[in-house]
């Protein structure tokens, strides 16, 4: 089954924002950044927009901009907003309470998952849209010397 690039594109989109300090950027350009369609970063920005992240302006020189500082938005925000709250699944039917392997998988699998889960939300809450901002800055500069 393929992964989510939903956060991925989001992180683009809002570092992309960032970057652009305030002015309105169109989904065509952020498309064209991320190599995908146009319709892909306006759904991820609606959604963004649903929760407080970005907001966008209509007409001639309307585009996506920040709707809080940068330095206000984890990436653990991003991916709660975006991508499904849990990343590890269990089984789509209930295992066979009959068979001692079915009737505890569940339990002790989600120990360790819990546990991941949780490791990756600790990390990702301590880096900002604005941490990406300035590393990309940072690594564009060094690329131009």
């Amino acid at each position: 089954m393929p992964t989510s690039t939903r956060f991925a594109v989001a992180v683009h989109i809002l570092a992309a924002l960032a970057v652009n300090e305030g002015k309105a950027v169109r989904s065509e350009q952020l498309a064209s950044s991320a190599s995908t369609n146009p319709t892909v970063i306006r759904r991820i920005l609606s959604t963004l927009a649903e929760a407080g992240i970005t907001s966008s302006q209509l007409g001639y020189g309307g585009g996506a901009t920040l709707a809080k500082p940068a330095n206000q938005i984890t990436l653990l925000e991003v991916f709660q907003v975006v991508e499904e709250p849990n990343i590890f699944e269990m089984h789509r039917t209930p295992p066979d309470k009959n068979c001692f392997v079915g009737r505890n998988i569940q339990q002790v699998l989600s120990r360790t998952t819990t546990k991941a889960q949780q490791a990756l939300e600790a990390e990702l809450s301590k880096t900002t849209i604005a941490e990406v901002a300035q590393d990309i800055q940072t690594l564009t500069r060094m690329q131009n010397r």
